[in-house]
């Protein structure tokens, strides 16, 4: 049997998030529509964050507000504090079809400039998102950036990843994605961060997140791919970027990664003749 590999969809909203002009709730809505008709299970659709810092997601509620429910498919939104999870219950995502996403740093400098805080303070700050999003029966997912290189320390050491890691996992045991958030990681730093967070996480409950700076994500796909990594998050289109991260442009594209695993065998249940439509779509918004 051909083994399944899940893929994370986040151009709606850490694709979208970076894009300077405004794009209106409809143009999102509308992409999101094409993207669920795929056959994508989990779709990121937005995030409560500061529409001060973040302001391409200031609309975030009125996006959830025009989605229907699909029948295998999970909306996830950011909420990385408690005003966040406010905006979220607010916004009716309590018994509906969403999961949400907290963030840490790998390294202190990002998490100083992206946070205001270290490492180890923004993991406190998140407990009571966590614990509140368990108790209303939300799933929770994990996002560790940064953990390649940060465009602040420089190379980011693989135990200092897999410390955070754990130290994530002990708020709850969710599932955790790595992003190597400025896309210049190489297979050959993959590897031992990977080596390294394994030793304390099963594969099944990590996924990949690659930004293509370099040209290195499929690549850095594969190699996940041989150390039992099932899961990847990917942007249609290629959207994306960090607004606190100098030199990360953009996600690796839906659509290649859909490529690489029909090349190698995966299945992933998603169409491709859909996810190209979406594609167009997406590079049509910048």
């Amino acid at each position: 049997m051909t083994e399944h590999v899940c893929i994370h969809e986040v151009g709606p909203r850490d694709g979208l998030q970076n894009e300077k002009a405004v794009i209106s709730v409809a143009r999102k809505v509308a992409l999101i529509d094409a993207l669920a008709a795929s056959g994508l299970s989990d779709i990121e659709v937005g995030s409560f964050v500061s529409p001060r810092w973040v302001p391409q997601m200031a609309d975030t509620d009125l996006v959830m507000a025009a989605l229907g429910d699909v029948v295998g498919l999970t909306y996830a939104v950011l909420v990385p504090n408690m005003r966040g999870w406010d905006g979220f219950v607010a916004a009716g995502g309590v018994g509906k079809s969403y999961a949400i996403a907290v963030f840490v740093s790998a390294s202190e400098g990002f998490s100083q400039s992206n946070l205001n805080c270290s490492v180890a303070d923004s993991i406190r700050r998140l407990a009571p998102v966590v614990d509140a999003a368990t108790t209303a029966g939300i799933a929770v997912r994990g996002y560790v950036s940064c953990v390649a290189e940060c465009p602040f320390d420089g190379p980011t050491p693989p135990a200092k990843v897999a410390e955070v890691v754990a130290n994530l996992r002990a708020v709850a045991p969710m599932p955790v994605s790595l992003g190597d958030t400025l896309g210049r990681a190489s297979p050959e730093q993959i590897v031992p961060m990977l080596a390294q967070v394994l030793n304390m996480v099963p594969p099944h409950e990590l996924a990949g997140h690659f930004h293509d700076t370099n040209g290195h994500a499929l690549r850095n796909i594969e190699v996940a791919l041989e150390m039992g990594l099932r899961a990847f998050d990917s942007a249609v289109g290629g959207l994306g970027g960090c607004p606190y991260a100098p030199g990360a442009p953009g996600n690796v594209a839906t659509e290649d990664v859909l490529e690489l695993m029909a090349r190698l065998g995966y299945h992933t249940g998603v169409d491709r003749d859909l996810i190209a439509t979406a594609a167009q779509m997406a590079k049509d918004m910048r």
